[in-house]
């Protein structure tokens, strides 16, 4: 009843917020997903989208759908795993940005490596700036982190789209930035070539906020523990902000961030065996890395 096709256009728009996102990280036409999108709704019988000029959002069948699709979309990739007359080899050394430490990321890799037990995966957690140099010097093969500022395209390039997000101030529930805005603003700060740094510092500088550094950590879980603190604010990506805090209140004093692109890079040209492999593999399982786990 359901094409799996469909069901994948359809959970691509969901998951990147529109329909010419999710044509991009299909890397087909925004036509050819709007098709696929009506041919499912055809299908089921219901809207799943509330399309305007603005926005793209999901109804409540919609929002069934999801599930539906997601468990339709693992019965196939277990079928075809199950089946598969080749087993895929290699080494490949992935490299994931801090953000997804806390998602579901580690699950998807332990069912690749259970799929695929001829692979050698090597895992590096770090700084999306970092991920990205380290992929540009070929220590590296994947990488799912942060698309650095004006990189866009396909593989080689600026990576496969995965999802587009905005970015927000976030800190302690209680938290409050002082309302003078002649008075420093504390941030938490992850090392440079951060890009989330690189955002807010830009920001502020654009406004004429002044601010100081109340904390550096190179990872997220210091981070973390300097904002359960109370030591100052942080910018991050709004659906994977980590348990404990929360976006700043509106209105609160602080410039707007934007959006930020997360992006899945190979190295060279398209990926090809295990390198392949494990790109699907995390794609397919796009939406299990929505949020952090509790």
């Amino acid at each position: 009843m359901f094409d799996p096709v469909q069901l994948r256009s359809f959970l691509a728009v969901a998951q990147t917020g529109g329909f010419t996102s999710a044509a991009q990280r299909l890397g087909v036409q925004q036509s050819t997903v709007s098709q696929r999108v009506r041919r499912l709704e055809r299908a089921a019988g219901r809207q799943l989208f509330v399309r305007d000029t603005h926005s793209v959002e999901l109804t409540g069948e919609g929002e069934a759908m999801v599930g539906f699709a997601r468990s339709i979309l693992d019965a196939h990739e277990q079928a075809a795993d199950h089946f598969a007359r080749t087993r895929v080899r290699g080494r490949v050394r992935f490299g994931a940005s801090e953000d997804f430490v806390l998602t579901e990321l580690p699950q998807i890799l332990r069912a690749f490596r259970r799929s695929n037990p001829q692979v050698d995966l090597e895992l590096t957690v770090g700084l999306s700036g970092i991920l990205h140099e380290q992929l540009a010097d070929g220590r590296l093969d994947l990488v799912l982190a942060k698309r650095p500022d004006g990189s866009t395209g396909g593989w080689s390039s600026g990576g496969r789209l995965v999802r587009r997000d905005r970015l927000v101030w976030i800190g302690a529930p209680d938290y409050r930035p002082d309302p003078d805005p002649s008075q420093p603003l504390p941030l938490l700060v992850f090392p440079p070539p951060s890009l989330t740094r690189a955002r807010a510092l830009a920001s502020l500088e654009r406004v004429g906020r002044p601010w100081r550094i109340a904390c550096t950590s190179g990872s997220l879980s210091g981070m973390t523990a300097a904002a359960l603190a109370g030591l100052g604010v942080m910018v991050h990506s709004r659906r994977l902000v980590p348990t404990g805090l929360r976006p700043l209140p509106e209105p609160s004093g602080l410039p707007e961030l934007g959006d930020t692109e997360f992006a899945l890079t190979t190295g060279r040209g398209t990926p090809r065996g295990a390198v392949r492999a494990l790109a699907a593999a995390v794609l397919a399982g796009e939406d299990r890395l929505h949020q952090p786990t509790a």
